[in-house]
């Protein structure tokens, strides 16, 4: 043994003697191995990828449960693997997300929130570098802290957050402003809330968009799938993002009360070349048409055990049977 070890190896021992059982504890947990990132390519693996997508794309919310044991299953046989912690998490939360499309929501819906943290904690520990994880995993302490009641967390995920658009601005801009968007609209957070997907649009056109029209069409041409840049239009995995983004954007500005922008910020999904496609355009023409009516529905807490559907539709994106399919679903 070297010198520098063996005095490492002393000064272990001294501390372990020092503290008793705790602190040889606390050395076994301080010095056991990091979980290492392994990419799974295994059959199951793939098996599961490619149910993901076809009940995501397709908006099958009442696939969620066998796809959740395929991934299951995947993660068991090799819970290395970064993307299929992933998958976990997003499908826990758009089970949990989406459940207005339920006739009676369980209270045991809200245990899908912790599932989706544990899942992308394990997806930010093996692949640290991904902001996108980051922001997922923060959105879930802000939902778990929630709950909860949990002060310690919710901050933890305020802060997580705040690092998270940081590192990829033109993804978690929108990701932090959609969370915060079910929040009181008379609340300052809700108000960051609302910069922030102003603050979207500008870093994704390289410029200051008009606050009373939110004319995009001027930076269309900078559409593109790849770089950080590509997270503010449609692609491969959010077909109708950019749709769903404007859809988004224009519900918290109504809640905010202002219906006049808000009919502006609709129309600016129609830009997308896509849009006639989309299974929400419908929605998007009857939001520019109840926009001054929806003021006082988007303010009010959700009733989603006594609604019809379209009643259910008429609550803030976030709150909607849309919330993540209005972005994901082909």
């Amino acid at each position: 043994m070297n010198r520098p070890a063996a005095l490492l190896f002393v000064t272990l021992a001294a501390a372990a003697l020092s503290s008793g059982a705790g602190g040889c504890a606390s050395i076994a947990i301080a010095t056991a191995p990091a979980k290492k990132a392994v990419h799974d390519e295994s059959p199951a693996a793939r098996e599961a990828e490619a149910a993901f997508w076809t009940a995501l794309h397709g908006g099958h919310y009442e696939d969620i449960g066998a796809v959740l044991e395929k991934m299951q299953a995947a993660y068991l046989a090799h819970p290395e693997d970064a993307r299929t912690a992933a998958r976990l998490g997003f499908l826990h939360i758009w089970r949990l997300g989406e459940s207005a499309r339920m006739d009676a929501v369980p209270a045991t819906i809200t245990d899908d929130m912790g599932l989706a943290r544990r899942y992308f904690d394990e997806a930010v520990k093996l692949a640290p570098d991904d902001p996108r994880f980051r922001g997922f995993l923060a959105g879930m302490e802000l939902g778990e802290g929630s709950i909860h009641h949990d002060e310690k967390l919710t901050r933890a995920g305020f802060f997580r957050m705040n690092d998270a658009v940081s590192a990829w601005p033109e993804f978690n801009l929108f990701t932090r402003g959609y969370v915060m968007s079910r929040l009181p609209w008379d609340t300052e957070r809700f108000r960051d809330a609302v910069n922030d997907q102003w603050e979207n649009l500008d870093v994704c056109a390289d410029a200051k968009v008009d606050r009373a029209t939110a004319d995009f069409s001027p930076y269309l041409p900078l559409e593109t799938k790849s770089g950080w840049k590509r997270a503010c239009w449609d692609s491969w995995v959010a077909p109708h993002n950019f749709e769903g983004f404007f859809l988004n954007m224009g519900d918290m500005i109504v809640k905010s009360g202002d219906p006049k922008t808000a009919r502006s910020v609709y129309a600016q999904a129609k830009l997308a070349k896509g849009f006639a496609t989309w299974s929400y355009k419908d929605v998007l023409e009857r939001r520019i048409g109840q926009a001054d009516e929806n003021v006082a529905l988007f303010r009010a807490p959700p009733k989603r055990a006594t609604q019809e559907p379209m009643e259910k539709e008429r609550r803030i994106m976030f709150e909607t049977p849309f919330a993540c399919t209005g972005c994901h679903q082909e």
